[in-house]
């Protein structure tokens, strides 16, 4: 079975500065997403090794952690992908994107507001998570607790905001709020777009 890797950044740790600091930046890079992925490889290790023993009296531990830990890397390979430097960062302003984003919620600036009042009242850790559902062709704002409950099979996500507490605890305390509303300003939207196309 394939594992996964820690990817390195796209950008320099302090590349999200003044937005996101370059210690919150890698202590989330360095600690907590290295830690998702050494749980998932770990984890999977175990299956294998319970595999080759036909003991799976642990299966059930073991699926949930496979789950929490591979949707913690896979989550957090797309936040770090959909950041740039504020310099970068080009709101769209033509395209199949933005025609679906005036489609579905009528307009960028509320999409924003769905998205960010989505992240902002997840309970406890998880994320807000800009999705194109294939089977009805639209985009839909989802919360995910965690990282992998309140999914829905076989959408693709496009954007995430991370608002576990390591995520901003640093510079903003506990005001997630603040660092949700702040976070628009270095949303790399050509990736965004990029992935949607791909969705499409």
């Amino acid at each position: 079975m394939k594992e996964y890797a820690l990817p390195k950044l796209p950008y320099g740790y302090e590349a999200l500065e003044p937005v996101i600091d370059k210690d919150t930046v890698t202590l989330h890079h360095d600690k907590h997403h290295a830690a998702y992925v050494t749980g998932f490889n770990t984890t999977l290790k175990k299956i294998v090794e319970a595999r080759e023993k036909s003991d799976y009296s642990a299966i059930k531990a073991l699926a949930k952690d496979l789950s929490f830990h591979g949707s913690g890397v896979v989550l957090h390979n797309l936040y770090w992908e959909n950041l740039c430097p504020k310099s970068e960062s080009k709101e769209p302003v033509s395209g199949n994107l933005l025609e679906q984003i005036k489609t579905g919620f009528g307009g960028l600036d509320k999409l924003k507001a769905e998205m960010g009042a989505a992240a902002k009242a997840v309970e406890g850790s998880g994320w807000a998570v800009l999705v194109w559902d294939k089977y009805a062709d639209q985009l839909l704002v989802l919360q995910a607790e965690n990282h992998q409950k309140l999914a829905i099979w076989g959408v693709a996500p496009l954007l995430v905001i991370d608002v576990w507490e390591h995520a901003y605890y640093l510079k903003y305390q506990n005001n997630r709020a603040v660092y949700v509303d702040a976070l628009w300003g270095i949303i790399n939207w050509k990736i965004v777009e990029e992935r949607f196309s791909k969705a499409k």
